[in-house]
């Protein structure tokens, strides 16, 4: 699949693409014009990596933790992200937590002030 139904399928701009590739976590071969040609599990690929990427953790580690979450997985490589992975999502939780707990001032706020 070229780059443009790519982007078609899965909501990311052409320009986020090449710097996935750029980023080393998509490999398009290429075509003998030199027009990238995406595998058949690019689609999974890509909703994998934006979800990695809004959640906050960086490029370079979401190309670790790639091989252990889409495609053949590399199971080799997981273990050792395992404490890193627990760390990120730890820090999630607590960032979760702290934006819960302003949630709850904010509305407290406006049903105490309310007109």
């Amino acid at each position: 699949m070229k780059i443009g139904e790519l982007s078609e399928r899965t909501g990311a701009s052409p320009r986020a693409l090449r710097y996935y590739e750029q980023q080393g976590l998509l490999s398009p071969d290429r075509s003998a014009n030199g027009y990238r040609d995406y595998g058949p599990n690019a689609v999974a690929m890509v909703e994998t990596i934006r979800a990695l990427l809004e959640i906050g953790l960086p490029s370079a580690l979401v190309r670790d933790v790639l091989p252990c979450t889409v495609g053949e997985r590399a199971e080799s490589a997981c273990p050792g992200l395992l404490a890193q992975i627990a760390a990120l999502r730890d820090d999630v939780r607590s960032k979760a937590a702290r934006l819960e707990t302003v949630e709850a001032s904010l509305s407290s706020y406006l049903k105490d002030n309310a007109a």
